[in-house]
């Protein structure tokens, strides 16, 4: 009895490893724009249970997101040095079980949203296909961190068709600061693995943009600063939130520094960074509202 249970400790702690509960940045840099959205479609005060299900949907949809990665790069992480010693990668999980866990997490995932209006329910389908098809885009075309930033980024309209029951077109604006964001922060990921990248012969925006990368992300950065700007005028926000944003605009020149030998360390210190940066704007939001409230 001792032995079972402890075996089955053990399958559980490599399934929450390929599931990356072990590393959580991944939840607040998909659910900082969510709340983004959802305080500003609730001026402030979003609803107790709207809340909570999006938290829970987010850790939920981004383990089966790092589940269905790993089952579609099982063939390639052995060759990448950060990535060879993933369960699924290792044999420590089979393939079979990760797609059981990835379908059981999806449908977990579904019964939260079932608890939302019509409208939330439909465009979470869209959520799903997004996700789903994502580890994939590396094969076909240099932009995978575009198409995980749309995947990230549609938690917005869902969130204000959860609030509001519509998706305005401030909502959009979102979304797509969203996949700026995304674009910027998986690009300084994928610089860490560009050596191995290029061996193996995976696709990735750090590849496509190669000795310009630097200069690209910098004009992503002055692109996304502009969105949410633009957001902030829409959403009707005062100076508290413009204040937030322009401490935040010092994080991406503290990002460029660090990016600037384009070592392996410092492009995964710059890309962990981007949490502090959407707390602070976050923060911003949250502050405005709770002070005109």
């Amino acid at each position: 009895m001792a032995t079972a249970t402890a075996d089955w400790r053990n399958r559980l702690a490599l399934y929450a490893r390929l599931a990356r509960l072990d590393r959580p940045i991944g939840n607040f840099l998909l659910l900082w724009p969510t709340l983004w959205a959802l305080w500003i479609a609730a001026e402030g005060v979003p609803r107790l249970g709207v809340l909570a299900i999006f938290v829970a949907g987010v850790l939920v949809m981004r383990a089966a997101g790092c589940v269905i990665n790993d089952y579609a790069d099982r063939d390639f992480d052995r060759h990448v040095k950060r990535t060879r010693h993933r369960p699924l990668t290792t044999g420590q999980v089979t393939e079979r079980e990760a797609l059981g866990l990835f379908v059981l997490l999806c449908l977990v995932a579904f019964a939260l949203v079932l608890m939302l209006n019509q409208l939330t329910i439909w465009l979470s389908l869209v959520a799903v296909a997004l996700a789903a098809t994502y580890p994939f885009m590396k094969r076909h075309t240099h932009l995978p961190q575009v198409h995980l930033g749309a995947a990230f980024g549609w938690a917005a309209p869902m969130a204000f068709a959860a609030q509001t029951q519509t998706v305005p077109p401030i909502a959009w604006f979102i979304f797509a600061a969203a996949v700026v964001w995304a674009t910027i922060y998986d690009t300084q990921y994928a610089m860490v693995d560009r050596d191995d990248d290029l061996k193996i012969g995976i696709k990735s925006t750090a590849v496509l943009f190669g000795v310009y990368d630097r200069v690209v992300i910098a004009l992503l950065q002055v692109l996304l600063t502009v969105l949410l700007a633009l957001i902030g005028w829409l959403a009707g926000v005062g100076v508290i939130y413009y204040l937030a944003l322009g401490l935040a605009s010092l994080l991406f020149v503290q990002q460029q520094w660090l990016i600037r030998d384009r070592s392996r360390d410092g492009c995964f210190r710059a890309f962990l960074n981007n949490n502090v940066y959407g707390g602070v704007v976050f923060a911003g939001l949250a502050a405005h509202y709770a002070l005109t409230a």
